[in-house]
């Protein structure tokens, strides 16, 4: 059973294929000691990992093979449970010009790879909905 603490932290999924920038980014997450965060390198099983996790945000990578971000965000979004979920799209893709422009992916906010931790933790925490009373 998880302890109290931990129930009073954020949760947070971060899929991409790229294990190591995963575990550098929950190592610096968790630090701050107010995230949970599960790594997800299978894009074929974020959908899954959601389910279980049952996350409060989740950070996407874009470029992944088999399935791309973009595809598995349409399908958590699919999913009833995750429809308020906000996703946050993390891209090589994009320079830091057009992410600071306000730009969008399919609605979702997006950070340019490489991801700055305190770029990243502004992102989580304007798009975190706010906890429940």
């Amino acid at each position: 059973m998880a302890s109290f603490a931990a129930k009073e932290k954020r949760r947070i999924l971060i899929v991409d294929d790229d294990r190591e920038s995963t575990h550098v980014i929950k190592i610096l997450l968790e630090k701050m000691g107010c995230y949970l965060v599960l790594e997800e390198n299978d894009a074929a099983k974020a959908h899954q990992s959601a389910r279980n996790f049952r996350p409060d945000l989740i950070l996407l990578d874009i470029l992944m093979p088999k399935v791309d971000g973009g595809e598995i965000a349409v399908q958590i979004q699919a999913d009833p449970e995750f429809q308020r979920t906000p996703i946050i799209f993390l891209t090589a893709l994009v320079t830091k010009a057009e992410a600071k422009a306000g730009l969008r992916i399919q609605g979702h906010p997006f950070l340019p790879k490489p991801i700055s931790i305190p770029e990243l933790i502004n992102g989580i925490e304007e798009n975190l909905p706010a906890h429940a009373a």
